[in-house]
């Protein structure tokens, strides 16, 4: 065991579990006046969902054994989790391990709600996104860093673009397309210091959850950080053009939004490839990232409310074909089409694709299920005239 890497990796679990509040408050900045605190109170109650799910199961499904879909239940409750020693060959104990892991559900589940918030029926959420815990994003962190199915292949995702950011985006897309659009759009403009308060916490979260992946105080490490510095730095810019551009303005609410899309494209990248393939896949991600939240999304006419798919689905998508494009061996050890290995684009779009699947087909037959056991999954016309903020939280605006 080594004291500095715990440090880091333990340091880093708290910056990811950050994130969760900074996603709270960016989103309900971005939101409607009549679900503010509703669209920041979903974020803070996952939090609670997905921890306790992934200690009495999670964990287990997730890095429990050597299956290829799933792992096994030895580790139900953290049973047989050491807090001294380390059995998968890291520097830090099983415990740290499983603590820095179980903050990527947590954040991961609360972008799902970015697409929904203020249509979706509470008690129908809570259902849906405990099952979708067990049953989606458990067995795909198995699949791509548990030595599954997906590792197995050959992919990479260094820090989650596969499993968190297309599996939350396109779980996102769906239960938008079943729930269907709002009856009326109150969408008020932004509170830009909720914006960017939010964002920012994000940003430093962000630090955390890409460098603290290397999973030690290390090399990786640093390249992971400095990339994730570099590629969010470059899609705010390119976003801030781009919106000039189209727009005749540039707004802060915008530019945050465009660092996010860069720090969704450098994460299953970041440990893989070389500085200035980060500031390139950061310009690409803040083009990518402003069209999936206007021309993506008023082409086909779907209502992501928050745009969780337009960022999160369609950046992390960028994102993971990318790391297959710029992967340099010298740095990551995994050689991409510039390196002269065109098979790792293939794994990689193959793994999207995969991805994209289990999501889309596994969120419709939970949704399904969620509607037969707790309750519809859409409010009434009435309930969200009025909204949740009076509904649930008594809150009048």
């Amino acid at each position: 065991m080594n004291s500095g890497d715990l440090a880091w990796v333990l340091i880093s679990a708290a910056l990811v579990w950050i994130m969760t509040p900074g996603l709270a408050l960016f989103y309900g900045g971005l939101g409607e006046k009549r679900n503010l605190f509703h669209t920041m109170f979903v974020p803070v109650l996952i939090i609670g969902i997905a921890t306790v799910v992934w200690f009495l199961i999670g964990y287990s499904i997730a890095f429990g054994g050597k299956g290829n879909i799933i792992g096994n239940f030895d580790h139900l409750f953290f049973n047989n989790v050491s807090f001294s020693k380390s059995t998968k060959d890291l520097t830090i104990p099983d415990g740290a391990f499983a603590l820095f892991q179980g903050m990527f559900p947590i954040i991961t589940a609360a972008i799902i709600t970015g697409s929904v918030v203020g249509r979706v029926r509470i008690k129908a959420l809570i259902v849906f996104i405990t099952l979708w815990l067990i049953v989606i994003y458990a067995p795909l962190a198995h699949m791509v860093w548990g030595n599954g199915l997906l590792a197995q292949l050959g992919a990479i995702d260094f820090a989650g673009g596969t499993v968190v950011h297309i599996s939350s985006g396109v779980t996102g897309l769906v239960l938008a397309l079943m729930i269907g659009h709002r009856h009326q759009d109150k969408h008020l403009p932004v509170r830009p210091s909720y914006v960017l308060i939010g964002g920012a916490l994000l940003w430093i979260g962000w630090f955390g959850f890409n460098a603290g992946s290397a999973l030690a105080a290390n090399g990786i490490a640093v390249l992971a950080l400095v990339n994730t510095w570099l590629a969010s730095a470059a899609a705010l810019l390119m976003w801030g053009m781009v919106e000039y551009l189209m727009r005749k303005r540039i707004t802060l609410a915008g530019i945050t939004s465009g660092g996010i899309a860069g720090l969704v494209v450098i994460t299953p990248a970041a440990g893989f490839v070389a500085p200035w393939a980060a500031v390139v896949m950061g310009l690409i991600g803040g083009v990518v990232g402003f069209a999936g939240i206007t021309f993506v999304k008023n082409r086909f006419g779907y209502d992501d409310t928050l745009d969780a798919f337009g960022i999160h689905g369609i950046g992390g998508t960028v994102g993971a074909l990318l790391t297959g494009v710029f992967a340099d061996q010298r740095i990551g050890g995994v050689a991409g089409l510039l390196n002269g290995n065109i098979a790792l684009l293939g794994k990689q779009i193959i793994a999207v694709l995969f991805t994209v699947v289990l999501a889309a087909l596994g969120t419709y037959i939970l949704a399904k299920i969620t509607e037969m056991i707790a309750a519809p999954l859409r409010l009434t016309p009435e309930e969200e005239e009025k909204g949740y903020d009076i509904l649930l939280h008594d809150i009048l605006q």
